[in-house]
């Protein structure tokens, strides 16, 4: 009856996953861990089934580049739950970081200059890079020293608290700059400023 136990697990929908079970397993010697990963030893495969066979249990390669493969006797189910649940922990304590763009012309006037100023800073107090696009239209192309002095004029008034990622450039009829949040200092690092290199008139890419 065990044996028919583990054999029906064997049978089962095997939807895709990275894990060999119990027959699909195929290397002669395994590290065996418990249901409560407590260390079995090193046994045979055929012993670790009977034992899986006798816990009613599912035998589950969990590393079968180690040498030799180490395999756990848990319910798959179980296991499954286990690494589902370890991941979602893993993913809630990840930062993510978004990529905010704000778009700006030439002639951009002081209301919406400073209207777009104060939404980079709360994006970058957020957390979140922010890509700096400036268009160009028509004529204003051959006009790119407006473009730049308006993006200069962004970085410094945000010098204390921006780190330029990538400094104006020209692709197509836009100038792009793109910007991060200052990393905070370590306590005890000292307080120098590093100067901002000043940005040049792009060329055409």
């Amino acid at each position: 009856m065990r044996a028919i136990a583990t054999e029906y697990r064997d049978r089962r929908h095997r939807e895709e996953r990275k894990h060999r079970l119990n027959r699909e397993i195929n290397a002669p010697e395994l590290r065996v861990t418990g249901p409560d990963n407590e260390p079995i030893g090193v046994i045979s495969l055929q012993e670790a089934l009977r034992m899986a066979g006798d816990l009613d249990v599912d035998l589950v390669e969990i590393a079968a580049n180690a040498t030799p493969p180490v395999a756990r006797l848990i319910d798959y189910g179980k296991f499954k739950y286990q690494e589902q649940k370890r991941a979602a922990e893993a993913k809630a304590k990840q930062t993510v970081i978004d990529i905010k763009e704000v778009k700006f012309r030439p002639g951009t006037d002081d209301g919406d200059y400073n209207i777009k100023l104060r939404n980079i800073r709360r994006f970058l107090e957020d957390g979140d890079k922010v890509k700096i696009t400036l268009r160009f239209r028509g004529r204003e192309i051959t006009h790119q020293n407006l473009g730049l002095d308006l993006l200069n004029r962004l970085r410094d008034e945000l010098a204390d608290s921006i780190v330029v990622e990538q400094f104006p450039k020209l692709e197509g009829r836009q100038m792009i700059m793109m910007i991060a949040p200052q990393r905070k200092k370590a306590a005890g690092a000292p307080n120098s400023k590093p100067k901002a290199a000043e940005a040049t008139a792009p060329q055409d890419s």
